[in-house]
């Protein structure tokens, strides 16, 4: 009789375990960060940081890359925020997509996606 309950109460530790990992290990996976600069800077605080969609035009410096899924634009943000970045160039990849729409503008799935990648920059003029 003691061994059964024993048995039920290892039957129960590895489910738990499991919720628990997804519970408090987050949502975000597959992360890769790589670091460039060799100096560090100070931690900025994150409204300061702009998030931009396309290269911006005036002279920047890259400083790390960011990769994962599961997380967003407001995410990579905060990433390069801790990094004393100004801006993070944020791309959205893979995804899902309407097979019957030929237009991507007009794709009812276009707001989905799969990885997303930050790239934090400074600019030259700040520095």
């Amino acid at each position: 009789m003691g061994q059964s309950h024993l048995t039920l109460g290892r039957g129960l530790l590895r489910p738990a375990a499991l919720l628990a990992t997804i519970v408090f290990g987050g949502c975000a996976s597959d992360v890769a960060n790589r670091y460039y600069m060799k100096e560090q800077f100070p931690a900025k605080a994150v409204g300061e940081v702009e998030i931009l969609y396309r290269r911006p035009t005036r002279g920047f410096v890259v400083m790390a890359d960011f990769q994962s899924r599961g997380e967003s634009a407001e995410d990579m943000r905060t990433k390069a925020a801790a990094i004393g970045a100004d801006a993070v160039i944020v791309a959205h990849l893979g995804g899902i997509y309407d097979t019957g729409s030929q237009w991507a503008g007009k794709d009812s799935q276009a707001n989905t996606y799969s990885r997303i990648t930050g790239t934090a920059i400074m600019y030259k003029e700040t520095r």
